[in-house]
């Protein structure tokens, strides 16, 4: 160290008494340090509490639009499949207005409107559950309406009585069956 080689230094004598001014003037500058100390961390701690509370806002903010978006989207959510179905509703209608119409052309319009409706089920993600005759029982897909005797295997398909169907791969009605009895 610089000032022990400096022969004028004098090393102070850690066991010589404090005098009361030094102690005071000590404890004051301790004082003021821990003062210093405390106002900096009494404006970390303010620093914090807002970040806090901004994060907060800025949370409840994002959970409200959420629940907005959500909101609209159920509200919403049909619109895309009821405009689908509007051409069905306007053939339906027009074959309706035909006040002479012949058996024939009842059919044909019959025929094309259901052809219509089948479409705009498929474009909105309805698919039927038709299982084919012989087909394996499946209950997340099909509901037993009775056990028959039959030349088949059991537990298998014997007859559709009502179509299923899906939306997007959920069941929104199983198909009606009839199931092959064991022999």
């Amino acid at each position: 160290m610089q000032h022990e080689q400096d022969p004028t230094y004098a090393k102070p004598d850690m066991n010589a008494p404090v005098t009361p001014e030094e102690a005071e003037a000590a404890a004051a500058a301790n004082a003021a340090d821990q003062a210093s100390e405390v106002d900096t961390l009494k404006a970390q701690n303010a620093e914090l509490a807002e970040q806090y509370l901004r994060a907060k806002a800025e949370v409840e903010n994002m959970r409200r639009r959420t629940e907005e978006e959500v909101a609209k989207v159920r509200k919403f959510a049909v619109e895309g499949f009821a405009e689908s179905l509007l051409p069905v509703l306007d053939s339906l209608e027009a074959g309706l207005a035909i006040q002479e119409a012949t058996v024939q052309q009842i059919r044909e319009g019959a025929e094309a409107t259901l052809k219509q409706l089948q479409s705009a089920l498929s474009r909105n993600k309805v698919l039927p559950i038709a299982p084919a005759a012989g087909e394996k029982f499946d209950p997340h897909h099909h509901q037993a309406i009775s056990m028959v005797p039959a030349d088949q295997e059991p537990n298998t398909v014997v007859a559709v009585l009502q179509k299923g169907y899906l939306i997007s791969e959920r069941v929104l009605r199983p198909a009606l069956v009839t199931v092959a009895a064991p022999k």
